[in-house]
């Protein structure tokens, strides 16, 4: 399947060729740590099969528990991830970030890595805390018993 990306403010624009089943969830405490958030979500994609089309990421190097380094890409003007992947030489596997792509609603995570680290309360989200369509007032949203008359 081939799609398209780009960071938050368009700097960065790629595509890629990449396999839907491969998409998925990591709960690492690196991933929660550089999304800011519970988990990210990723597609991978081979050598060849992603190219980018503007801009050039920056790059951090991270060493994971195994000791195996990892460049975690990022757009340099919005901050937005873009992929990581090996460093060094080595026949690259691009694991792009979902949230950049297009098509991220037709990539529906197929596997789960790291749920070790998984925060405990996700499994609630769905049924027992209640959402919004949009922002709306959200302090009324978090405390609804406070903002009643």
């Amino acid at each position: 399947m081939m799609v398209e990306g780009n960071c938050h403010c368009g700097f960065i624009t790629y595509e890629a060729q990449i396999d839907p089943e491969t998409a998925g969830i990591c709960h690492c405490t690196d991933c929660q740590t550089l999304t800011g958030s519970a988990f990210r979500t990723f597609v991978l994609s081979n050598e060849g099969g992603f190219r980018l089309l503007s801009g050039q990421p920056k790059a951090y190097i991270k060493v994971g528990e195994s000791g195996a380094k990892r460049g975690q890409t990022f757009c340099p003007a919005c901050g937005s991830p873009i992929y990581s992947t090996s460093d060094g030489a080595d026949p690259k596997i691009y694991s792009l970030r979902t949230g950049t792509m297009r098509q991220r609603n037709e990539l529906l995570p197929r596997a789960q890595i790291w749920t070790r680290s998984a925060q405990p309360w996700l499994g609630v989200l769905s049924t027992d805390i209640p959402g919004q369509e949009k922002q709306g007032d959200l302090a009324s949203a978090l405390n609804p018993r406070r903002h009643r008359s």
